[in-house]
């Protein structure tokens, strides 16, 4: 076995090759809603930032020019409600997946140290901890983990793959108790602005927070709000010490988001329209499939943000995938996510209008 199948789960999306094959072969084409990748035009206000600034030949800095940590500190106070952000209190990284990875290595995490996360949530959490040699753990409510040797708490709201999302309440709950233990909480917020059935709050808000980021940190990224998964542009925000620390770390690993992808960041962030639009785009297609799932005798849960909706049949979430695939519909199976979705499958809703419109055609069929 070598040193990395030794640390690292097997790859999940190599499992689903023999479904993708089988959906493929549908006389209509593949409806693939197995991945939330956009699929919808890069804005062109954005695009055309990127072009201004493609003659940069020069390196650009792991902290990002002064006119980007401005577009972060702004948006982070009137979107999130964030209270007195600065520019020690915000930092890019190179697409929010990277930061999950890595993180628990940047912070110094090795074993005897733990790192935890959601029951179900996105696999690049534990991926972060075996890469440091840590111990993941996987939590129903945070309040009731053992303390000891616990370093790094994730939490994610909206919810990838359950679309569930934390109320206020309880996320003051989360804070409170991580403070008390001194564990740091990282937010994985990037589906924020995805609400559908309930408004998402950020860690960073002063009724969470408590006017102070002491101990606290959000996760941000582009890839959903403007399509931008292709850039690869993200932030976080928070914690000015935790910032401090990982800003060394990434000068030293040459962690720079690219100049033009700052640019491109700053025109994104400085702009609600776009995200407007995008919105009533996946809200019509949120709705189609949603009541074409549940007319083929699908129930959802949770599902009140983001861009997925958790689904289930009652029954093994494998046994779901082969049922539609043989209709030419690819989904992710909710043990991808831990084993506690084994009977759900998460569905995303990010698939043009077109490939959506078949889908119902097929579920209604």
């Amino acid at each position: 076995m070598s040193a990395v199948s030794s640390r690292l789960p097997v790859f999940p999306w190599d499992r689903l090759e023999p479904y993708k094959a089988t959906a493929s072969a549908h006389a209509d084409g593949i409806v693939d809603l197995s991945v939330g990748t956009p699929v919808d035009p890069v804005p062109e206000l954005i695009q055309r930032a990127l072009v201004e600034a493609a003659d940069s030949p020069g390196y650009p800095t792991v902290w990002g020019t002064a006119a980007l940590r401005n577009a972060l500190t702004d948006w982070v106070e009137r979107r999130l409600g964030a209270v007195g952000a600065g520019h020690r209190n915000v930092l890019p990284v190179v697409g929010s997946k990277e930061l999950v990875a890595w993180l628990p290595t940047q912070l110094g995490l090795g074993p005897g140290d733990r790192v935890a996360f959601p029951q179900l949530a996105y696999p690049t959490y534990e991926v972060g901890a075996r890469l440091c040699g840590a111990s993941a753990v996987a939590y129903a409510d945070p309040t009731e983990l053992d303390p000891d040797g616990l370093k790094l708490l994730w939490l994610n709201s909206p919810s990838n793959p359950t679309g569930r999302v934390l109320a206020k309440d309880e996320l003051i709950r989360v804070v409170a108790w991580a403070r008390e233990h001194g564990v740091l909480v990282f937010s994985d917020e990037c589906y924020l602005e995805l609400g559908w059935e309930a408004e998402p709050v950020s860690v960073l808000h002063p009724d969470v927070c408590g006017g102070t980021y002491e101990g606290v940190v959000s996760v941000h990224s582009l890839s959903k709000r403007s399509n931008l998964a292709g850039y690869r542009a993200a932030f976080i925000a928070g914690d000015d010490a935790v910032l401090a620390e990982l800003l060394q770390i990434r000068k030293h690993g040459g962690m720079m988001t690219p100049a033009p992808v700052q640019a491109a960041t700053i025109a994104a962030l400085g702009d609600d329209s776009h995200v407007t639009e995008q919105r009533v785009r996946y809200a019509a297609r949120r709705t189609a499939l949603r009541t074409a799932l549940e007319g083929h005798g699908f129930r959802i849960e949770h599902s009140e943000a983001g861009l997925y909706l958790w689904a289930t049949r009652d029954e093994p979430c494998w046994d779901t995938v082969a049922h539609l695939a043989r209709l030419g519909i690819l989904v992710a199976p909710g043990d991808f996510y831990g084993t506690a979705g084994e009977r759900f499958v998460r569905v995303a809703i990010t698939a043009t209008d077109d490939r959506v419109e078949s889908a119902t055609k097929r579920l209604a069929e």
